[in-house]
């Protein structure tokens, strides 16, 4: 009981500091596909802090704040953390999910803002769940399965390139190089939480464009930002897959 205790609170220590600096690189990277990554405030003045100016808080040298509700982010990261640490318990695989969490909310934070997921940080990502779960499979005491996880990955990743090319315009190219790192994690616990982590997430984003459509604030062939509802059916796999293996 102490050991959870204490890893929940390490959980909501880390996700609420890692939810502060969010904001300023998922600034940064909201803008189209032509432009350059944005390398100062909306007021003009340069970026403070560490690593080229993407970590740090969300403001300039000029004391200027930007970019998407700090405060928000933090509580959502924080949340997530501790749920994840709640769910998953003293597991290897929990270090894995902490270090993606905050990944997983950028991507999602930049695709609400500009239907666009960076390749700088999606091409790397599956290659870096693999390696954490493969460390993590060493470790005794892991509750999933590293050959299922590559599997998951090989294979949505596979079937999501082909959904692409039926249907380019509802399901965009970014969420095809997003699907790879999501096969991984939902593939850890196997086959079956794959397909529900899955069909979770298709459904939120379904139930997401009906809504638009009912405010009357999209139509039928409006694009949504589909990867925040990709990574909410992820985490739904993980929980359910965390639960039913204990």
């Amino acid at each position: 009981m102490e050991t959870t205790f204490w890893i929940i609170t390490v959980a909501v220590l880390w996700g609420g500091g890692t939810g502060l600096l969010i904001p300023r690189a998922a600034y940064r990277f909201s803008v189209p596909p032509e432009e350059p990554w944005r390398t100062a405030c909306p007021a003009g003045h340069p970026f403070d802090g560490i690593g080229a100016g993407w970590l740090g808080r969300a403001h300039c040298t000029d004391g200027d704040t930007f970019g998407p509700s700090t405060p928000a982010i933090a509580l959502v990261m924080t949340m997530v953390s501790a749920v994840l640490a709640t769910v998953t318990g003293p597991r290897p695989e929990l270090l894995v999910w902490l270090l993606l969490a905050p990944i997983a909310v950028l991507l999602a934070t930049v695709d609400f803002a500009v239907h666009r997921l960076p390749d700088v940080v999606t091409l790397p990502l599956a290659a870096f769940a693999l390696v954490g779960l493969g460390g993590a499979a060493l470790v005794p005491g892991a509750g999933g399965s590293w050959e299922t996880a590559l599997l998951g990955s090989l294979t949505l990743g596979t079937c999501s390139f082909v959904l692409f090319l039926i249907n380019p315009s509802g399901f965009g190219f970014g969420d095809v190089k997003l699907a790879p790192a999501l096969g991984a994690v939902l593939g850890w616990y196997g086959w079956g939480i794959l397909l529900i982590g899955t069909f979770a997430g298709y459904l939120l984003g379904a139930l997401y464009g009906v809504g638009l459509i009912l405010a009357r604030r999209a139509g039928r062939k409006s694009s949504i930002p589909f990867a925040p509802f990709l990574v909410a059916g992820a985490l739904v796999g993980i929980l359910l897959g965390s639960a039913y293996s204990r």
